[in-house]
Parts: C-alpha cells; sequence; structure tokens
C-alpha cells in the first residue's frame, strides 16, 4: 500500500457524518422546525454519525500505517489572482492520530450523554452542537491550509460558546460563554495576523506551498523593524493557540467553563478545542523550528501555566474545577514540549491526556448525578462502596494523570520532563523547575480529590457538611458553579441528596463509557510511546532543526517502554508523585488539622489563590474598564460633543442665527422695501462704475 492515496470520498464522510447528525437534530429534533423527531432519533443519528466517523479514523490510520496517504484539493471555493480558497485534506500521520482521539472521545461523550442529559429539555440540541464540535475539530485537524484551519478554529470557538452557555437561563453560563468567547477572540486576531504574515510574504494559503519558502521566509525581517518576520508570524500564530489552548494569560475562560454540562466539559478540554492550540504548533513545525525566539516564548508561557494553574487547583471545593485546572496544567506540560522542539512529545502526551482527562470529567459527572448535582468535594465521602465502577476508573484516571509508571500519563509526562532536561533554549532552566514542581502539585490535588470523595466519612445528606477546613468557603454554594439542572436554580437546597439517602452507581450508558476510556488511560503509553516518539511514525510529518537536540537525546536514552518504567523508580519525579498522594492522604485522611492550620497561617496566600491571582479582577479593571473608558471618551467626545453638539446642532444653530439676522430686515413696511432697493441700486452703480465706457 505504499505510496498509495486514500480514498477523498471516504475522508470527506469523516467530518460530514457528525455534521449530518447534528443537521438532523439540530434542525428537526428542535422547535425550529416543530419538533419532528423525537429524543431517540436525535441520539441514535448523533451517535451513528460520530460512530461513522471513528470506523473511518481508524480505517484512515491503518492506511497511513501502511504508508498510505492524501494530500489534495477537496472544493475550489474561488481564486483571487494567484491566491486559491480551497477546502482540502492533508491526512498524515498526525492527522489520522488526532481524527482517531477526537472521534472516540466523542462517541465515548455522545453515548454517556444519554444518561446524564436524560432529564433536560434541550436534550436533542445538546446532541446537535456536540457532532458540530466534532465536525468542527476534524475540519481543522485534516485541513491542508490555512483558510479551512482557521474555519475549523472558529468554529470550534463558536461551538464551544453555545455548550458553555447552554443553560442560557442562568446568569452565571451567560457570563462564562461571553467570556469564553471574547477571550479566544483576543487569541484569533493574533492568529490571524500571523496567517496574513505568512499569506502575504510566502504567497499562498496552502502549508507545503509555505513550507517550501521557509528559507526565504527565515531571511525576511518585519517592515520598519529589525524584527525577524517568521519569529513574528510564529508568535502571532502561537498567540492563537493561547486562546484556544487555554495558556496563560489567556486562560482565564476555562475554569469558568465548567458552566456547561459535564459531557461538554469532558470534549471540550480532552480532544477538542483546547488541544487545537497544541497540533497547530506541530503541524507548523517546520516554521517554527526556524525560530528560536519563538520556541523560547512558547517554553516560558507554557511553564507557567504548568505550574501556576496547578496550585490552583489545591483549594477548589467544586469537583469539576479541579479537573478543569488539572487540565490547564497539562495543556501547560503540552507547551513547554513544544517549546522544547519535542513536537511528537507534545502530541503523543495530546493523546494520553484525551483518554485519561475525559475519563476523570465524566467520572466526575458520574458522582455528580450519583450526588443528586451536588458538586462540593466537601459533601462527599466514602462513595467507594456506592459506585463501584466510578470508582475504579477514577482511580485508573488519577494513576495515570500523576505520571504512575506503566500507566499511559506516565510515559508521556516523563518524556516531556526529560525532553526539558536535554534542551539548551532559553527558559529552559526555569521549565525544568516548573514541570518538576508541576509533579508533586498534580499528584497532590488529584489525590486530595480522590480521598475526599471516594474515602473518608460519608459527609453527605447532612445539613451543612464542609468538613474541609482548608478551603472555607462557607458561602461557596450550590449554585456558585456549573450545576445539573437550571430548575434547581432558585431553591439550591434541592442539590444533592437528602438526610439518610445514599449515592447509587450510574446507569450503564454512563459507565460503559468510563470503562472504555479506563482501557486506553492504562495501556495506550506503553504500546505506542516506541513508534511515535522513537520510530518512524511522524516521519516527513514534524520537523526537527540540526540544532535541537532534545529529541536525539531522548532516542539515546530509550531501551523500551518496560525499561523506561523500570529505571523511573529510582528518578525524582516518581518520588515527587509519591511524596504528592503520601502528602494528600496524611492532609485528608489522616490529620484533616493540617490543611486548617495551613489555612489560618497562609490565609493571604489561600485569598490569592482564590482569586485566581486576581487575573478576572485585572482583567476587569484594565481591559473592560479601559474599553470603557474608552468606550466612554468617545460617546462624551467624539459623540455628543464633535458630532451632536459641533456637526448636528452647531450647523443647526448657524443656520437659526441666520435665519433670526434676516428675520429682522422682513419688516413688511413698502418704504422699507423701497429704500432697500434705492441702495441696491446705488451699491451696483458704485460697483460697476469704472468699468462704464468714457464719453
Amino acid at each position: 500500500m505504499a505510496g498509495q492515496i486514500l480514498n477523498p470520498n471516504l475522508l470527506l464522510a469523516v467530518p460530514l457524518a457528525p455534521l449530518a447528525g447534528a443537521a438532523i437534530a439540530g434542525l428537526f429534533g428542535t422547535q425550529f422546525l416543530g419538533n419532528l423527531v423525537g429524543r431517540k432519533t436525535s441520539h441514535t443519528v448523533t451517535i451513528l454519525g460520530v460512530l461513522i466517523a471513528f470506523i473511518l479514523s481508524v480505517q484512515t490510520l491503518m492506511g497511513v500505517l501502511d504508508g498510505a496517504s492524501f494530500n489534495g484539493v477537496i472544493y475550489n471555493w474561488m481564486t483571487v489572482g494567484t491566491l486559491k480558497l480551497e477546502v482540502g485534506f492533508q491526512i498524515d500521520s498526525l492527522s489520522a492520530m488526532m481524527m482517531c482521539v477526537v472521534t472516540f472521545v466523542s462517541l465515548m461523550v455522545h453515548i454517556y450523554t444519554i444518561g446524564y442529559m436524560k432529564d433536560d429539555e434541550g436534550y436533542n440540541r445538546f446532541f446537535a452542537y456536540i457532532s458540530l464540535f466534532t465536525f468542527s475539530m476534524l475540519m481543522l485537524v485534516m485541513s491542508n491550509n490555512f483558510l479551512q484551519l482557521f474555519f475549523g478554529w472558529e468554529a470550534v470557538g463558536l461551538v464551544s460558546y453555545l455548550l458553555i452557555g447552554f443553560w442560557y437561563t442562568r446568569p452565571t453560563a451567560i457570563v462564562a460563554n461571553m467570556k469564553a468567547f471574547l477571550v479566544n477572540r483576543v487569541g484569533d486576531f493574533g492568529f490571524i495576523l500571523g496567517i496574513g504574515l505568512l499569506l502575504a510574504y510566502g504567497g499562498s494559503m496552502n502549508y507545503q506551498e509555505v513550507f517550501a519558502k521557509k528559507e526565504a521566509l527565515s531571511m525576511l525581517t518585519l517592515p520598519g523593524t529589525d524584527w525577524a518576520l517568521l519569529s513574528v508570524a510564529c508568535i502571532c500564530l502561537f498567540i492563537g493557540a493561547m486562546g484556544k489552548s487555554a495558556q496563560f494569560p489567556l486562560h482565564v475562560w476555562l475554569p469558568d467553563s465548567m458552566e456547561g454540562p459535564t459531557p461538554i466539559s469532558a470534549l471540550i478540554h480532552a480532544a477538542t478545542m483546547v488541544t487545537a492550540g497544541i497540533f497547530m504548533v506541530t503541524r507548523m513545525s517546520p516554521l517554527f523550528e526556524l525560530s528560536d525566539t519563538a520556541l523560547s516564548f512558547i517554553l516560558v508561557i507554557g511553564s507557567i501555566t504548568a505550574l501556576f494553574m496547578g496550585f490552583l487547583g489545591i483549594i477548589q471545593t467544586d469537583i469539576k474545577r479541579v479537573v478543569a485546572y488539572s487540565t490547564l496544567s497539562q495543556l501547560g506540560y503540552m507547551t513547554v514540549a513544544l517549546g522544547c522542539s519535542a513536537y511528537s512529545v507534545a502530541v503523543f502526551h495530546l493523546m494520553t491526556h484525551a483518554f485519561f482527562k475525559a475519563l476523570l470529567f465524566l467520572g466526575a459527572g458520574s458522582v455528580i448525578i450519583g450526588m443528586h448535582h451536588d458538586q462540593d468535594i466537601r459533601n462527599m465521602g466514602g462513595l467507594r462502596k456506592y459506585m463501584p465502577i466510578t470508582w475504579i476508573t477514577s482511580l485508573l484516571g488519577s494513576l495515570a494523570l500523576i505520571g504512575t509508571p506503566f500507566f499511559s500519563g506516565f510515559y508521556s509526562k516523563d518524556s516531556i520532563i526529560e525532553a526539558v532536561h536535554a534542551t539548551h533554549i532559553w527558559g529552559a532552566g526555569f521549565a525544568n523547575f516548573a514541570v518538576l514542581a508541576g509533579v508533586f502539585v498534580t499528584a497532590f490535588y488529584s489525590f486530595r480529590m480522590y480521598f475526599l470523595v471516594f474515602h473518608g466519612e460519608e459527609r453527605f445528606g447532612k445539613a451543612h457538611a464542609h468538613d474541609d477546613h482548608h478551603a472555607a468557603k462557607a458561602a461557596h454554594g450550590a449554585h456558585d458553579d456549573g450545576h445539573g439542572h437550571d430548575e434547581h436554580e432558585e431553591d439550591e437546597h434541592h442539590h444533592g441528596l437528602a438526610p439518610g439517602q445514599k449515592p447509587h452507581e450510574s446507569p450503564f450508558v454512563v459507565w460503559f463509557p468510563l470503562v472504555m476510556l479506563a482501557i486506553p488511560s492504562v495501556i495506550i503509553g506503553y504500546l505506542t510511546i516506541g513508534p511515535m516518539l522513537h520510530g518512524d511514525f511522524f516521519k516527513g510529518v514534524i520537523a526537527v532543526g540540526d540544532n535541537h537536540h532534545a529529541m536525539k537525546e531522548l532516542a539515546e536514552e530509550f531501551h523500551g517502554a518496560l525499561a523506561m518504567a523500570l529505571h523511573s523508580i529510582s528518578t525524582l519525579p516518581l518520588m515527587l508523585a509519591a511524596a504528592g498522594v503520601a502528602s494528600a492522604y496524611y492532609c485528608y485522611m489522616i490529620n484533616p488539622r493540617v490543611p486548617a492550620w495551613f489555612f489560618e497561617k497562609f490565609h493571604a496566600l489561600h485569598t490569592l489563590l482564590d482569586n485566581k491571582y486576581y487575573m478576572d479582577k485585572f482583567n476587569e479593571v484594565v481591559f473592560a474598564g479601559g474599553a470603557r473608558m474608552l468606550g466612554n471618551g468617545l460617546w462624551n467626545v467624539g459623540d455628543k460633543t464633535l458630532i451632536d453638539g459641533l456637526v448636528v446642532n452647531g450647523s443647526a444653530k448657524v443656520v437659526a442665527w441666520i435665519a433670526a439676522l434676516t428675520r429682522t430686515l422682513q419688516t413688511g413696511y413698502i418704504y422699507h422695501y423701497a429704500f432697500v432697493m434705492i441702495l441696491g441700486v446705488l451699491g451696483a452703480l458704485i460697483y460697476f462704475l469704472p468699468f462704464w465706457p468714457a464719453k
């Protein structure tokens, strides 16, 4: 099959199958066209669409592994001069792997949604949205040109806006989806500038045509400056990735996106949207490799995100927000790998993370169902015996997240840490500290949540059971974060279990996806690390320059997946992870007075973390406040004073003044008019007198 071209019609079916499902559920299953199809039809067509996409994606990956590929135009939209605007696919090992991850996680989320959203009146609309989301992400990862990449990029942003604000009657959801939309616009502005620069100087929208001119582009500087053009373009592209992949300081939208229902949290934060930025930088590796400035920028931003977002996870009391901050931290790790030129490691972590993070989110959703939509981990405890499947799958997901040897997260996370060790790019020292400290922090907050939810005393079914002194947000109530259903909003006491009530295991449609995601969370890293990082899987797809040695050093040290896991037993990352778990166990299972003591002694630090480093406040005061001041200034000075005052009212006043003056001359007396006529004639005679001919 080597050199064979993949069938473009089958490739086209991959994004179009979810789109068709979304169209049927969204048009015929809602009031838009009169609720023509019911719930069963809606979830059947959308799941079928994603299932078809998944099967075709697996077939495509098999073909790619046999040496087949595709890079061509599917549809020519328009040609403007020499510029071609097209829909086209570039299918290689990178896009085929992404297609499989996106469709598999999406399929699990679709199945899970049947159970999670069963009581929601927006059921059909929700299925339409998540299928549309899958279509958008597939168009993004399959594209072979910047136009289609930008279409997919904006489409996932739009659908995430619809999903985060899914319960649109709740003010918190409306604020959250507007925040996500606006913060992403900031990133997208940088992204479109980057695309514009590459189009202006590369003369094409097609990836391969731009990559072919990379040497010429690397010689240019930005007009009017001495900055390297390629560095500016790459940093602009990465600013787009900072918005989508929630990197500091454009991360502020992601924790608030928990306002959406839990299945969408899993889809946004595991396989789609937030991974778009990581994928895009990897796809653009031939350009980024020529700019050490851009790589340093990426490395530092990723390090800040990996470490400081992890700290915020330590004090969260909402089960979904703990997982959300862990997503931010792990995206930071992926970004660090990109900055080290270890693109394949970043994508490898993207893949392993997609499985265990989707598992953790869906596990959190299963706990929320069992707790009757109470999301406060201080009200849980001892759920292990009531929800055994949720417990065991969540434990496997947590072990994968903290990098336990032999679990998938271990192989990708340890490879990132080793890549940072091996790199010599500016910022590597700080990055090294950040990724190592992040290991302890991740283990601590992951198992803090795990112990508080599944072990210890049962704190549910009581009036107020906030036993976790460490996070003494007594006022943090039921409708502070995204909860099950908006009809509960008015009376928060309906949240949670009634006294004497016990939690119960979730139905089959909810736990089946958990089991299916737990399997790759455990084994996928072991099976794929060899070919993906050190084999030929990404050969010819990801470019790494000769001056960047991180991947070479990783390859020299790699002696197989088994040896890597056995060797790790004596290494610092494993000790830090174990210390994190042990600390969490001691603080929350043996001696709860320790967090209480920390809370008392370091109250200012807790307040800082509780307010998320005051980033939201800063944005409100500086950016929102600045925009408001600018708006008020333009309104007061521009609109009221200049336009209304000077132009509109001013011209009216001038006309009125002239009219008032002429009105005084209009007396109505004939002798006044005769006198004026005589004066007029006299004036004319005097004026024209010099021109009279002499006699």
